[in-house]
């Protein structure tokens, strides 16, 4: 080791130190930039691989530890930003230019809270910093603008020698794109199959995403003809399987699970829903309304993560209908941090997809 206070010292000093998902040195990442030393004082960049890292904190930390060690150091200056990677690409599908990862948030039953979780995991992760994209895949029964609180907007259209192209909608740091936006509130779409995939691959291709570090698409639940499309156009970062802990939900989220992975996309993991009601005059009450444990159990058979556990409360219904989110509406409450702790899960599984 240089024995003199300069930039290889420093290297040196923190060569040691790993990102603690990742298991690589935060210096052969590259993740360890603009070090620049004036009279003891240590300054330089720390360039994470998501601004959601749940680990921020303790990366921080371990660095001025390891730089602190060293002779002639006054004082450590960390500033921390991020660059999400991106998901590798696969020769047979095709990206969507600007868009990093693409995120399945999926389920195999009905009413278990998929839409839910995931408007608030991109609200959570958006909040964090993150540049956030929405698909509302459920082309039947478009939920997602009413929980953005977006039922008012209208999308608009404009042509390209490309054909027509979609400015999606904005709200809570989140862009979206909804059949919602372009029939009327009670208007049912009644389509077959290839109608079907025709929408979804206008929403992924021909929508102005911008540059994107996540793009969530809400499926509509079940393993059918919108699963497949998406499956087989773009390369993706992982599906998440949404289930409740009940018997029925459980069985079916296996299905939903195992037909992703036969068309070759990652499990990031299991979102348990409903895990528990809190009631608002007890809080300290809990009822396992749909029973208890089948998340975890299911995570551990299958052998992939259970990224958490979402407890049922009041308000998280009441956000979801006034088009504010929990994550923002009541942050502290229970399934708040519930939602934003799955949400630094996902980003961190996503990342290190990425770069293994």
């Amino acid at each position: 080791m240089s024995k003199v206070l300069d930039r290889d010292a420093i290297l040196e000093i923190l060569r040691p130190v790993q990102d603690p998902e990742l298991r690589k040195s935060l210096v052969e990442l590259n993740m360890i930039r603009n070090v620049q030393i004036n009279a003891g004082k240590v300054s330089f960049t720390l360039v994470l691989t998501t601004p959601a890292c749940p680990l921020r904190e303790f990366i921080v930390e371990d660095c001025r530890k390891a730089i602190e060690t060293l002779p002639g150091v006054r004082e450590v200056v960390v500033d921390v930003t991020a660059e999400t990677p991106q998901q590798k690409s696969l020769p047979d599908r095709t990206g969507i230019q600007g868009v990093k990862n693409i995120i399945a948030i999926t389920s195999g039953k009905g009413g278990v809270g998929k839409s839910t979780v995931t408007v608030n995991v991109a609200v959570a992760l958006a909040q964090r910093g993150a540049k956030v994209g929405l698909i509302d895949a459920d082309i039947y029964g478009p939920n997602t603008p009413t929980m953005l609180g977006l039922t008012k907007t209208q999308v608009a259209v404009r042509q390209s020698p490309q054909g027509e192209i979609l400015e999606p909608a904005f709200n809570h740091g989140v862009k979206l794109v909804s059949m919602g936006f372009l029939i009327g509130a009670d208007q049912p779409v009644i389509w077959r199959g290839p109608m079907l995939n025709g929408i979804i691959r206008q929403f992924l291709y021909q929508a102005e995403w911008g540059e994107l570090d996540y793009l969530f698409v809400d499926m509509p639940p079940g393993t059918g003809d919108a699963q497949l499309t998406l499956a087989q156009a773009v390369p993706m970062a992982g599906a998440v399987i949404v289930t409740t802990p009940q018997t029925v939900a459980l069985q079916d989220s296996r299905k939903g699970l195992k037909m992703f992975e036969q068309l070759g996309v990652a499990i990031l993991g299991i979102v348990e829903n409903m895990s528990y009601f809190i009631p608002p005059d007890l809080p300290d009450r809990q009822y396992d309304i749909f029973g208890s444990g089948g998340g975890e159990k299911t995570a551990q058979e299958l052998g992939i993560p259970l990224l958490g556990c979402v407890p049922l409360e009041i308000s998280l219904r009441e956000g979801g209908d006034a088009g504010l989110p929990i994550v923002l509406s009541d942050p502290d409450s229970a399934s708040a941090k519930a939602l934003s702790a799955i949400a630094e899960q996902i980003a961190a599984r996503v990342s290190i997809a990425a770069l293994t």
